[in-house]
């Protein structure tokens, strides 16, 4: 089950830490293990293909970052367009989240006897 649900939650984690300034993948995928205190761990095969549909989406933009030693790596930016998504992502969450609260933790109607 938090497969699935970190699974269709990916894009929004993505822009959220790219919200705090460029990174590569791997550097992606460890804040977002840093953020949740080690609970949601993305492998390469959910977290590149979501970056490319970022970048279809016009959400991302990726370019090569050259290192003075070993090979040169693809670094993510958000794009205005991206911040927009990620605000309205945001909304939509913690609208669903306040709704979900209210209902695990709302008190059951009484049923006649």
């Amino acid at each position: 089950m938090k497969r699935e649900l970190l699974k269709g939650n990916t894009p929004t984690l993505i822009l959220s830490v790219l919200a705090s300034g460029p990174r590569h993948g791997y550097g992606i995928a460890r804040e977002i293990e840093r953020r949740s205190s080690e609970a949601l761990k993305l492998g390469e095969g959910s977290l590149y293909p979501a970056l490319r549909l970022l970048e279809v989406e016009g959400l991302v933009v990726g370019g090569w970052e050259v290192q003075p030693s070993g090979p040169a790596r693809k670094v993510y930016a958000l794009t205005d367009a991206g911040r927009e998504a990620l605000a309205a992502r945001t909304r939509s969450w913690r609208e669903f989240a306040r709704a979900m609260e209210s209902v695990l933790g709302g008190t059951p109607d009484a049923q006649p006897a």
